[in-house]
């Protein structure tokens, strides 16, 4: 089987799932999203290792409390998660006679970057506009490789992803803005306006997402970071994108739609 057969079939088990666990939405997609954070996370800890020495077990103990707050936020706060991860690493450092704080920073940013944003999927279950998420990301996605493969020629960012054009991202940004086009009118979503501004600034983020993503990958001088999606990689690798869009669409929505 072709990389490409494999990458697609995986790709349409990947969605299928997405979309059904979405509409399922409560504590199935809570779940969803812990267990993608504790994958990505450890993925991210994988990659960093032979740099940094990152304090796990904090990171572990804070995918949880964000499950937990996302089966009951009255119980376990946004606050408290802050306050628990931060305090803890500064004990861990005043304790530990080797710690350092590249160990706290790169833990503490793992926690930001990964489970805080992730969790932000949660923030817009029930509301018509999470699929929003979706179709930016993996819209973008889509028509940017299709659009790189037929008209690509000026490398976008060379350095960080060789195969990236100009040209792929502006069809990434106007595949994003079609598919949120016609996903509002068959859902009679108004102002249309506004969710053009929603789809091509959720575009732009998910393409920047991923170069953050290769960024990573490039400093810790590997491919992928895992193996867990066949013709993807890992969990970071396919849902890098997902990780700027998602925090973007839950605060347009709730500041400029609702």
């Amino acid at each position: 089987m072709s990389e490409l057969i494999k990458r697609a079939i995986t790709g349409l088990i990947l969605v299928l799932l997405t979309i059904i666990l979405t509409l399922k939405g409560g504590k199935l997609l809570s779940f969803f999203v812990f267990l993608i954070s504790v994958i990505g996370l450890r993925e991210f800890y994988n990659a960093i290792d032979n740099i940094y020495s990152s304090i796990r077990p904090i990171g572990y103990i804070t995918c949880v409390l964000f499950f937990l707050n996302s089966l009951n936020y009255q119980i376990i706060s946004l606050n408290f998660i802050m306050a628990f991860t931060i305090i803890s690493l500064l004990i861990i450092f005043v304790l530990r006679e080797n710690a350092n704080l590249s160990d706290i920073s790169i833990t503490i940013l793992s926690v930001f970057y990964i489970p805080f944003l992730f969790q932000h999927i949660i923030y817009l279950d029930g509301n018509i506009y999470i699929w929003i998420i979706f179709i930016t990301a993996w819209g973008t996605d889509t028509f940017a490789y299709l659009a790189g493969n037929l008209f690509g020629k000026n490398k976008l960012c060379p350095d960080l992803s060789p195969n990236k054009t100009v040209e792929g991202s502006i069809g990434g940004i106007l595949g994003s803005v079609l598919l949120t086009i016609i996903f509002s009118k068959y859902l009679n979503l108004f102002p249309l306006w506004k969710l053009i501004i929603l789809s091509a600034v959720g575009a732009i983020l998910a393409q920047l997402g991923d170069l953050t993503a290769s960024k990573i990958k490039r400093i810790a001088n590997i491919k992928d970071y895992g193996f867990i999606i066949p013709g993807h990689g890992g969990i970071l690798d396919r849902f890098d994108s997902i990780l700027f869009t998602a925090p973007f669409v839950y605060c347009f929505v709730k500041f400029f739609i609702l």
